[in-house]
């Protein structure tokens, strides 16, 4: 239980200020940046999903420019190398000949890591970050290393171009706590932009939080509290993805081959905790759940043949199940 209310009001202005400090450098994008900001309190990997120029590598730079946390950039190719993200074993040769390894840590070993264009890289080399990203850790030459704490992964990748391009799997998918689109910006934000980016003073952002005033938001969060009723209204969503569940809608069970798993569940708990803190709740409301579930559903649904030949999105599938349960309400 949070202990005062000033603890809370702190929270929440603390991340207030940090998304006023990014709305300085990028124009717009305000859901795009309060659900990176859910990932970030939660504590969880973010995938950004968008054609290329939209911002999505100034976001997240951004970001870590407004928060103390080492930055740490990966651009992803088809000849990209596991080792040249983990990093690799060295041979150091000493004065007498001896002869003595040393790790030499790669790119991931930073607070806020972005993964540029993951879909360019081949699955083995994707498959890099599920050790990382899942346990903290990474493994080479059969010793494991800490990574540093905190430790995001915001990776980015293009819809649009998919040649010389590797799906991620699904796996890996799994462990983005959330997957964020990235839309076009609106004709004033598009002149917005123009304005800033062709002009003598160029934007700059201020350091908001350090890493350890992060830390202290992030277990306020995990302190907001979860009803029972809301939780059995959680498990009822994510049951429902399923269609092999008797009570799942109509068209789960025709365009659905795959719903989501456990880790939705904590997923739409822990974003919906943070809402709720950004809020300035205490509690946890369906409501929560509702504006969180698109991002934490959306890349757990696996759809149909018959859905992808039609053009019928996990985003539709997911609010046809929030409308099921409203209804039943």
């Amino acid at each position: 239980m949070i202990e005062t209310k000033e603890q809370l009001t702190e929270a929440t202005a603390k991340i207030e200020a940090l998304k006023e400090e990014i709305g300085r450098v990028i124009v717009g994008q305000s859901t795009v940046v309060e659900q990176l900001l859910w990932c970030l309190v939660a504590g969880g990997h973010a995938l950004l999903e968008g054609i290329p120029g939209l911002g999505k590598t100034m976001l997240v730079r951004t970001l870590a420019d407004t928060v103390a946390l080492q930055f740490s950039r990966v651009q992803f190719t088809p000849d990209l190398m596991p080792s040249d993200i983990t990093g690799t074993t060295l041979i150091d040769f000493g004065a007498q000949g001896a002869a003595a390894q040393r790790f030499q840590p790669g790119p991931i070993f930073g607070n806020l890591v972005l993964a540029d264009e993951i879909n360019r890289a081949t699955p083995k080399t994707q498959s890099a970050l599920l050790e990382a990203m899942q346990e903290g850790t990474v493994t080479a030459g059969g010793v494991t290393h800490q990574l540093p704490k905190p430790f995001f992964v915001l990776a980015t990748q293009n819809p649009i171009e998919q040649e010389g391009t590797y799906p991620l799997p699904e796996a890996q998918l799994d462990r983005f706590l959330l997957k964020i689109g990235v839309d076009y910006p609106t004709r004033e934000e598009l002149k917005e932009i123009v304005i800033r980016t062709t002009s003598i003073n160029q934007p700059k952002t201020e350091v908001v939080m350090s890493g350890n005033e992060l830390a202290a938001i992030q277990q306020v969060a995990k302190q907001i509290l979860v009803a029972e009723d809301v939780l059995d209204l959680a498990v009822q969503l994510v049951m429902h993805t399923h269609p092999n569940e008797s009570e799942a809608p109509v068209d789960v069970k025709r365009y659905v081959r795959f719903g989501a798993g456990p880790r939705a569940l904590q997923a739409l708990i822990s974003v919906s905790k943070v809402r709720a803190l950004m809020a300035g709740r205490m509690h946890v409301s369906w409501n929560d759940l509702r504006q969180t579930a698109l991002p934490v559903l959306r890349h757990r649904i696996v759809m149909s043949y018959e859905a992808q030949a039609i053009g019928l999105s996990s985003d539709r599938i997911t609010e046809t199940i929030l409308q099921a349960i409203e209804a039943k309400r």
